[in-house]
């Protein structure tokens, strides 16, 4: 077998929780004073996409020239999130069916996120993400804060699940996931959850559904 792991990103590849953190961003920065435009909105949307929860508080920081620091930033937009996050984040269309695929391969599996603890905390607790993948659910905070397009989140989870980088697979949705799976020497496979082909250029094929994924021409 040629691949011998599978390692997911959490938001856009798992969840459904983008529109939340959008929304939530725009709340705490009215918070703060600051009003967007459609045009800038639209521009911090992209800049933020796939960086995690941490570097969009530092972006939304420079960006802005708040007072506050990132942490404090990204405090105040986890109050605005965690209002909606229960209500209404649900798993992404395909990502069940095609869990089920690969508990019959006896593909080992993984997830490795830009989020930080409380956010990978917030997921659990609303779809027992245990149960899916047991302990192997990494974040920015078990690797230093270094976020994505650097590959150490993805490097870790790989020697967590005793497979060489080589051999694993992963999913993604944005482009710096992408650069971070590549920088990792995984393959990769981007879906187009965000409705944005541009975005997954890198990766090794694109797809829009999970049900488009042939697994076992993949791992067989």
């Amino acid at each position: 077998m040629k691949y011998s792991a599978i390692i997911f990103d959490l938001d856009g590849t798992i969840i459904d929780s983008e529109h939340i953190w959008k929304r939530a961003t725009v709340c705490m920065l009215k918070s703060k004073g600051v009003h967007l435009t459609d045009d800038v909105k639209k521009e911090l949307q992209e800049k933020c996409h796939g960086i995690g929860i941490i570097e969009s508080g530092k972006l939304i920081k420079q960006y802005f020239n708040l007072k506050e620091s990132p942490q404090e930033l990204v405090d105040a937009q986890n109050v605005f999130a965690i209002k909606s996050y229960q209500e209404e984040i649900k798993l992404i269309d395909g990502f069940l069916p095609f869990y089920k695929k690969i508990e019959k391969l006896n593909i080992k599996k993984g997830v490795a996120t830009n989020a930080d603890a409380k956010s990978v905390l917030l997921a659990d607790n609303k779809f027992n993400l245990k149960q899916y993948f047991g302990s192997h659910i990494y974040c920015v905070d078990d690797v230093n804060n270094v976020c994505k397009p650097e590959p150490d989140v993805y490097l870790l989870a790989a020697k967590k699940l005793k497979v060489n980088p080589e051999k694993c697979i992963t999913i993604e949705d944005s482009k710096l996931g992408i650069q971070a799976a590549k920088k990792a020497g995984m393959f990769c496979i981007g879906i187009n959850t965000g409705k944005n082909r541009k975005a997954l250029v890198q990766a090794d094929f694109v797809v829009d559904t999970y049900e488009e994924i042939d697994l076992k021409n993949i791992f067989i």
